[in-house]
């Protein structure tokens, strides 16, 4: 078996796992670069790609810490206490810890750092390997009358984002929109629902503190953390 090669890595706004969306294009706002690695850096590699409105990423949960795997698993979205096949979910902890993201190509650099792509909507933590990239094609990917299972009685609803002009005007103006749009896909454990309790997550450097009320999220507290990010 031949060993898959790591090249390229995604620098992210999310240093660690929590607040990330839980798919691919549910907050759109989010932006991302994609850096690739020394050995796959000629430019002849992307020739037509910019042609594409959207790509593959094929991705290792590099930060999965589990020894073998289980046959069932409990998807979140189902409150966290009913177990499904490994295979009917999306869940990380799989025979190999390998993800796949549709994301938007915004467009392609080339600087200091060699091949870059810009991309929205990823939902990988910050630094993850990237196997693999591949064109979206809408002729053989989007299936309109496909069915989602279980989880189509789990879709996620964007919830109404609060925050006070002076949180926001913490986070820088070009991060902002990404910041929102992840907020309002509800970071919180999907089997967490108590209005009185905050909750956290990091994005770029600093700590994001909210509470959610059915289904309103008021922002409370942003603290810049320099040793994060």
């Amino acid at each position: 078996m031949k060993e898959l090669k790591v090249i390229a890595r995604i620098r992210t706004d999310f240093p660690t796992k929590f607040g990330i969306p839980r798919q691919s294009g549910l907050a759109e706002g989010l932006k991302a670069e994609i850096v690739m690695e020394p050995a796959y850096r000629d430019p002849v590699a992307m020739r037509g790609l910019a042609e594409f409105s959207h790509i593959w990423l094929i991705w290792d949960f590099s930060k999965v810490e589990r020894e073998g795997w289980s046959a069932t698993v409990c998807p979140p979205r189902l409150g966290g206490n009913r177990r499904m096949g490994v295979f009917a979910t999306r869940s990380p902890f799989r025979p190999n810890p390998i993800g796949l993201s549709c994301v938007k190509l915004e467009g392609i650099v080339f600087d200091s750092r060699g091949t870059v792509l810009k991309v929205s909507g990823a939902d990988l933590m910050d630094g993850t390997p990237i196997f693999d990239i591949k064109p979206y094609l809408p002729i053989a990917d989007c299936k309109p009358d496909a069915k989602a299972g279980f989880a189509e009685s789990t879709a996620d609803h964007a919830l109404k984002v609060i925050f006070d002009e002076e949180l926001k005007q913490k986070v820088p103006a070009d991060r902002l929109a990404g910041l929102i749009s992840a907020l309002e896909q509800d970071p919180r454990p999907a089997y967490q629902n108590d209005p009185d309790r905050e909750y956290g997550f990091y994005f770029l450097n600093f700590d994001i503190r909210f509470r959610v009320c059915e289904d309103t999220l008021t922002v409370t507290e942003i603290v810049f953390n320099e040793g994060e990010g």
